[in-house]
């Protein structure tokens, strides 16, 4: 059970700053070619956009990460607590 809850502990969050650093890319891209980041339609514009935060745009990714992430510690707890 230990096994799994260490997968469960650090896939999510690797995953998480995966699609974070995926969009971070485009962002910089588009900033570097002069335009403004549209978070919302993730695209490149020649006008200022809102602010929209990524816990905004992607709260089930971000929350859900989170939760198999706790429950993977417990499942961590569990698994080195109990005897073979």
């Amino acid at each position: 059970m230990a096994r799994w809850g260490a997968l469960l502990l650090i896939l999510p969050l690797f995953i998480l700053m995966g699609v974070y650093f995926w969009e971070l890319g485009d962002i910089r891209e588009c900033q570097l070619s002069g335009g403004h980041w549209d978070a919302i339609a993730s695209a490149c514009r020649e006008q200022p956009q809102p602010f929209t935060p990524f816990i905004e745009r992607h709260s089930l990714l971000v929350n859900g990460g989170m939760l198999l992430s706790v429950l993977g510690l417990v499942m961590c707890f569990i698994g080195f607590y109990t005897r073979r």
